[in-house]
């Protein structure tokens, strides 16, 4: 297969001129929060960033505890929808401009070898910068490519099977009965909830592929291959992925939604017994706070193929430095001895803002053993924590995004009963055109 840079290059680089005439405007770049504005000073370090109550007030807590050591340390963190960052740092760099960047980007995970692969020589490589040993593997691997490790590896999407202990209980089943199960055994508690219970053991949308991802990567599988070629011919994870999805839709245990607000308003007002995500789906569980105490996570089910586990990942992003900022090695180091290496910060970043990392030493910390009154007195993060140790590490390559809308355009069919073994080459194919 004859591999291209991102699909969106294309619009951005027919729009670079336009942007790049601001990129390198010295005035310009300064209101941006570009490098220009810390060449004044060798302890000033940009970053570019989205969410300021999430991934910017991290930086501010790694800024807290750097300046101990470092008093005369300066960090700018500005803030920027996802998509307008990753938008402006194509059309700079497909441009070829340097000014107006950043020391530090925020980038989510599926991104990682698209950039470096698309622009070589423009990220820093991190491996004799940081213990990487330290970290969960998986969330290493996505960041190595060619043998080289780029960036800090942030915050994680471990996953957990969210279950309401009550309708589990009011079904029949145990705590014991939700571990270690495979997805055949989570559909057939699910019909016995459903008869019991009235209520639906999940939810389905025929529009989202976050389920086959999880199902994918916890068979240590992905839609691409690490040469980035399509990977859903051939592939028993694969098959078998999309086996489970048409019968937990064929099984009637599943509440079909369509969207973000359905799916959360499904759990929220208590028509769904369990919910598989990610560690941040907390937060919106809890926004039910009529429902305290009767929540809990088990692992969730895994694959009956070779390789396949209890344990997932749904999202996640990573801390890169621009290998041509104005202060890359203040920025290297500022990140590698807080978000790389510092268990307090991970502490901190868990307690006030309800981040989870991948940084292992901080695990055994009190406040990774606090128990939750919400899920019922549930250690829950000590548990994703575990888990997150034995996900599966995989490439997720340069045409993550290319290979999901392909999947998504044939998995109406797979829900109406076409044959597997022809959608998936129909798939296939889809995905070879959009990326040739």
């Amino acid at each position: 297969m004859k591999i291209k840079f991102l699909s969106v290059l294309l619009l951005v680089t027919m729009t670079a001129s336009l942007l790049a005439a601001c990129g390198s405007s010295g005035s310009d770049s300064s209101k941006e929060g570009g490098s220009k504005q810390s060449e004044g000073s060798k302890n000033k370090v940009v970053a570019w960033a989205w969410d300021p109550s999430f991934n910017g007030a991290a930086l501010k807590i790694a800024e807290e505890l750097y300046k101990k050591d470092h008093p005369d340390f300066e960090l700018e963190v500005v803030d920027m929808a996802k998509a307008d960052l990753e938008q402006k740092l194509n059309t700079n760099l497909a441009a070829g401009v340097k000014e107006g960047l950043p020391d530090i980007i925020l980038v989510n995970d599926p991104n990682i070898q698209k950039y470096v692969t698309a622009y070589p020589n423009t990220f820093a490589d991190f491996t004799d910068k940081v213990d990487f040993t330290q970290f969960s593997p998986y969330k290493v691997d996505a960041l190595r490519i060619d043998n080289k490790i780029y960036g800090v590896p942030f915050d994680i999407g471990v996953t957990g099977m969210f279950y309401r202990s009550d309708y589990l209980e009011q079904a029949g089943f145990t705590e014991k009965d939700l571990e270690n199960i495979t997805w055949d055994q989570y559909i057939e508690i699910g019909k016995v909830v459903k008869e019991k219970t009235g209520k639906y053991m999940a939810t389905i949308n025929p529009n989202d592929e976050a389920l086959t991802s999880i199902l994918l990567q916890s068979a240590g599988s992905w839609y691409i291959t690490p040469d980035n070629k399509g990977n859903f011919v051939n592939n028993p994870a694969m098959t078998e992925t999309l086996r489970v999805y048409k019968a937990i839709a064929d099984s009637g245990i599943a509440k079909p939604v369509t969207g973000w607000s359905e799916f959360v308003g499904s759990f929220n007002a208590g028509d769904v017994a369990t919910v598989v995500s990610g560690v941040w789906q907390v937060s919106s569980i809890m926004d039910a706070k009529d429902q305290s105490g009767k929540w809990k996570v088990a692992p969730i089910p895994r694959l009956e193929v070779e390789g396949g586990v209890n344990a997932s990942n749904e999202g996640g992003s990573s801390w890169f430095v621009l290998d041509n900022s104005a202060n890359k090695d203040q920025a290297i180091d500022f990140l590698a001895k807080t978000i790389g290496g510092s268990s307090e910060f991970y502490e901190r970043f868990l307690k006030e803002n309800g981040g989870v990392g991948s940084y292992i030493p901080s695990f055994s910390s009190e406040v990774y053993g606090q128990k939750s009154e919400f899920f019922g007195g549930q250690a829950i993060y000590q548990d994703f924590t575990k888990w997150s140790t034995e996900v599966p590490g995989i490439t997720l390559g340069m045409y993550t995004q290319e290979s999901k809308d392909a999947l998504k355009n044939e998995l109406p069919n797979i829900l109406q009963g076409a044959d597997l073994t022809q959608s998936l080459a129909n798939i296939q194919k889809l995905f070879e055109q959009q990326v040739q």
